[in-house]
């Protein structure tokens, strides 16, 4: 996988997860594009792990938002004569509330980030991979994606089962067709991040941290694991989702989820 003359291109790239990616990328030698909203923080990011780089390799910032098609179709024109090796669908944000009670405007704007620029920079970048026959593609979805559903996290748990089961979907279809390019979905537990503020939430078990997470994944995508779970007490969750009949799992999850908004 390392190419200082390839790109990884990272979403939601300004702070968490996505920043620990670009910083164990950059150690490996590739060139980044990084990913988000908030120029300032992109630049802040960049300042930091330019110190990691090799000298041959770059680091530009792209602000731009995710939702956007037309932004998204220049984010790939922007690398129109360059070589992808890894694209990662990082972006996202969640939120914990009674539905009813929820952010119309909040929970829309989630799906858009965590399902619509998904799926459409999924797309963008497997026509690139498949021209050039060969990539890494990493959505990052969440253990609550592997669940039943989320009581008062209903919008957010929803949102990811959508991008690991199409995850999921076209990692089987790429097998069939025997191709070399690589789909996985990164399901993590807590992580120490802005998650949490911004979703109004405080987990029952411990965060790991962002480095920890990002460094796991690296590893397992490697491998070519499609499905790469973080930690054995979250797989034990992910398992026990599985294996629960749903209703309970259901009433678990909720349990949990409320001790969160009352707490």
């Amino acid at each position: 996988m390392k190419n200082r003359k390839a790109y990884a291109v990272i979403t939601g790239a300004s702070s968490g997860i996505g920043a620990a990616f670009a910083e164990l990328l950059a150690k490996e030698g590739y060139s980044l594009i990084l990913v988000a909203r908030r120029a300032e923080k992109l630049k802040e990011v960049k300042a930091y792990i330019e110190s990691y780089m090799h000298p041959d390799a770059i680091c530009i910032t792209h602000p731009m938002d995710v939702t956007d098609p037309r932004e998204c179709d220049r984010l790939m024109e922007l690398l129109c004569d360059q070589k992808i090796a890894i694209f990662i669908n990082n972006a996202g944000f969640g939120d914990c509330c009674y539905f009813p009670e929820g952010d119309i405007s909040k929970e829309m704007s989630m799906i858009d980030v965590n399902i619509k620029a998904v799926h459409y920079l999924t797309k963008l970048v497997l026509a690139r991979f498949r021209a050039q026959k060969k990539g890494y593609l990493l959505n990052v979805a969440s253990v609550a994606g592997l669940m039943p559903a989320g009581p008062y996290m209903a919008t957010y748990y929803a949102s990811k089962a959508y991008v690991v089961s199409l995850t999921m979907a076209i990692a089987n279809e790429l097998k069939d067709h025997k191709s070399r390019i690589y789909v996985g979905c990164l399901c993590p537990g807590p992580v120490d991040t802005e998650f949490n503020h911004t979703a109004n939430v405080e987990f029952a078990l411990p965060g790991i941290s962002p480095l920890t997470c990002a460094s796991y994944a690296v590893a397992q995508m490697k491998k070519r694991r499609t499905l790469i779970i973080p930690g054995p007490e979250i797989k034990l969750c992910a398992l026990a989702g599985h294996i629960f009949p749903r209703a309970l799992s259901t009433k678990i999850v909720g349990a949990q989820q409320l001790r969160k908004i009352y707490r």
